[in-house]
C-alpha cells in the first residue's frame, strides 16, 4: 500500500531514526509528471509541509490528482514537501512520539530552507496532530492551515453531528483498549472507516449505485478513490488509546491538559504560529461547530487572544463534505490555492480574529482575491461542552480502569502471539472486499474471461435517458436512497433521544463534586 502521490517524491528524513521512533517519513516533491508545475517553485519561497490523516486509511489524499494541496503549492511557487506513514507502527508507538517527529520536521525545514519556517498544512486528524506539535515545547511555523481538523471534540449540532454520541454507546475507551490487545498491541484502522461508512449508509449506496448506472465515466474515479479507501493501515494501541481517552472521549485539548511526553504538556495558549482554520457546514464529521468552538474555551474574549499576540483566520464552506474538503478539485483550485496565495498577507495581520472572505479572481485560472473582515471571539455561537459529555467521560474513565486492571492482562495472556494477522482478514470490510476476489471465491475467475468477451460490445446508450426501464429503475434506485436517508435521520434522532436520556439528563459528574465539596 505505497502513498497514493500523483507527483514524483524523494525521502528527506525517516521517524524510525528519531528517538522515540515512529512509522512517519518526510517525503520532497521533486515533479508533477507532464504538468511539471514544479517549474512555479520560486528560489526563496516558504517551504510547505502537508501532513495527511491517519485516521484508518493511507496517506496521498492531500496530493492524489494534479489539482490538490500538494498542486495547488507547486503552482503558487512553494517548495512541497509531504508527510506519510507506514501501514505497520513502530512497536510501542506512543501519540508522543508521532508528536516529537512532526516537530522536528518542522525544525528540519526551517533549516533546509535558511531559517525561513514552513507553512503547515494539516487534514483532520493531520491538523490537531500540529497543533500538539506547535504547543510542544513552544516550536514555531510561518502558518498552520487546518482543514477539517477537530479541536473541540463535545461540540456539533443536534441532528447533524451524531458520531460525537458514539462514545456514549460504547463505553468510552475501554473498546478501543479491548481491539488493541486483540490485535497485538495495534489498533486496526478499519474498525475507523466502517465508522465513517455506517455515519451515512445511503451515501454507500449511492457509490455503487452510480458506478453501475455509469460505469464508463465513473470506473476511473471509482477505482482511484476505492484504491484509498480500502487501504487500511494500523495504529498503535498505546498511541489510539491516548487519542480516545485525551482527546475525542476526554476533550482535554482546550483544557490544556494533554500529556505529550513526560515532560510537555499540550497548551493551546502557547501556539505563537498565526492559524487558518477552514471548515465545512456539509461536512459531518468535523464541522465548524468542532472547528471553532475551542476558540472562546482558550480565548475567553478577543482582547485575551489579541493580548496573546495570536492571529486566527477562519474560512467556511457551505456544502462540501468531509473528504471534500481535501480531495475536491473545485476546493483546491478555489479555497486552498487562495490561502496558499494570501499567506502572507494572513502573517501581517494584526492580532485578532479574522474570517476569510473570498471573491472571484481577475480569471479563471488565477487565484481568489480575499478580504478579511475582523470578528469577536465572543460573536462564535458553538457550545464546546453541551451537557452530557462530563458523565461519558466519568463513565470511561471508571470503565477503563476496571478493564485495565481486570480484563486486558486476561486478554493478553490468551491471544497467541502472531495471531492478530489471521484475525485481521475476517474483519468486514477487508471480507466484504476479499469475497470478490478469485482469491477467496475461485467460481469468480471466469469474470475477467467474460469482460475480454464483452470488450467490443457498445454498452453506452445515448438515449436511453428516455427508455421508460431505464428511467424505473433510477426511481427504484431514489427511492432505496430515501430509504436509506429515512432510516439513518431516525437512527440518528433517537440516538441524541437516548443520549440525553442516559447522560443530559442527569446532572454532571463535575457538578456533583462541586455539591459535595460546598
Amino acid at each position: 500500500m505505497p502513498p497514493l502521490l500523483h507527483f514524483e517524491s524523494e525521502q528527506i528524513a525517516d521517524g524510525h531514526d528519531h528517538e522515540p521512533p515512529c512509522n512517519y517519513r518526510l517525503l520532497r516533491v521533486t515533479r508533477c509528471g507532464s504538468d511539471a508545475l514544479e517549474r512555479h517553485v520560486r528560489k526563496g519561497a516558504a517551504p510547505v509541509m502537508v501532513v495527511d490523516p491517519r485516521a484508518g486509511h493511507g496517506p496521498g489524499i492531500g496530493g492524489f490528482k494534479r489539482d490538490s494541496e500538494v498542486g495547488m503549492a507547486l503552482l503558487e511557487g512553494h517548495p512541497v514537501y509531504f508527510v506519510v506513514f507506514d501501514p505497520e507502527p513502530v512497536d510501542g508507538q506512543t501519540l508522543g512520539a508521532v508528536v516529537r517527529t512532526l516537530a522536528v520536521f518542522i525544525d528540519l525545514l526551517a533549516t533546509r530552507h535558511r531559517g525561513q519556517r514552513p507553512i503547515v498544512y494539516g487534514n483532520c486528524q493531520g491538523g490537531w496532530a500540529l497543533m500538539l506539535a506547535l504547543s510542544h515545547c513552544r516550536h514555531r511555523a510561518a502558518l498552520a492551515v487546518l482543514n477539517g481538523s477537530p479541536l473541540s471534540y463535545w461540540a456539533g449540532e443536534r441532528g447533524v453531528n451524531p458520531m460525537r454520541l458514539l462514545g456514549g454507546f460504547t463505553g468510552g475507551v475501554w473498546p478501543a483498549h479491548w481491539i488493541s490487545d486483540l490485535g497485538g498491541g495495534t489498533f486496526d484502522g478499519a474498525w475507523l472507516v466502517q465508522n465513517f461508512e455506517a455515519l451515512r449508509p445511503e451515501g454507500v449506496f449511492r457509490k455503487y449505485d452510480t458506478l453501475f448506472a455509469q460505469p464508463d465515466a465513473e470506473r476511473e474515479r471509482f477505482l482511484e478513490f476505492e484504491r484509498w479507501w480500502n487501504g487500511f493501515y494500523f495504529i498503535g494501541g498505546q498511541e489510539m488509546l491516548a487519542i480516545a481517552r485525551d482527546l475525542f472521549v476526554g476533550n482535554l485539548l482546550a483544557d490544556g491538559k494533554v500529556v505529550v511526553d513526560e515532560h510537555c504538556q499540550a497548551d493551546l495558549t502557547s501556539v505563537r504560529t498565526p492559524l487558518v482554520i477552514f471548515s465545512s457546514y456539509g461536512d459531518n464529521i468535523t464541522p465548524p461547530h468542532q472547528a471553532l468552538g475551542w476558540l472562546p474555551a482558550v480565548y475567553p474574549s478577543t482582547q485575551a487572544l489579541v493580548e496573546a499576540g495570536q492571529r486566527i483566520v477562519y474560512l467556511t464552506h457551505h456544502e462540501v463534505g468531509h473528504l471534500g474538503i481535501f480531495v475536491s478539485a473545485g476546493v483546491a483550485r478555489r479555497e486552498h490555492r487562495a490561502i496558499l496565495h494570501h499567506a502572507q498577507a494572513i502573517e501581517r495581520l494584526p492580532p485578532g480574529l479574522y474570517e476569510m472572505l473570498l471573491l472571484d479572481g481577475p480569471a479563471a485560472d488565477s487565484a481568489p482575491q480575499a478580504r478579511f473582515e475582523a470578528r469577536r471571539v465572543e460573536e462564535l455561537q458553538f457550545d464546546p461542552e453541551p451537557a452530557g459529555f462530563e458523565n461519558v467521560r466519568a463513565m470511561s474513565d471508571h470503565l477503563e480502569r476496571a478493564y485495565s486492571q481486570w480484563v486486558s492482562p486476561a486478554v493478553k495472556a490468551v491471544v497467541p502471539p502472531g495471531s492478530a494477522r489471521s484475525w485481521r482478514a475476517a474483519h468486514p470490510m477487508r471480507a466484504s472486499r476479499m469475497l470478490w476476489s478469485e482469491k477467496v471465491s475461485p467460481a469468480l475467475a471466469w469474470l475477467p474471461w467474460l469482460n475480454d468477451c464483452l470488450e467490443g460490445l457498445e454498452a453506452a446508450d445515448p438515449k436511453r435517458a428516455d427508455n421508460p426501464w431505464y428511467r424505473l429503475e433510477r426511481s427504484g434506485a431514489d427511492a432505496v436512497a430515501q430509504a436509506w436517508t429515512s432510516w439513518r435521520t431516525l437512527r440518528d434522532l433517537w440516538a441524541e433521544w437516548a443520549f440525553d436520556q442516559a447522560y443530559a439528563a442527569w446532572p454532571s459528574f463535575k457538578d456533583a463534586r462541586s455539591g459535595e465539596s460546598s
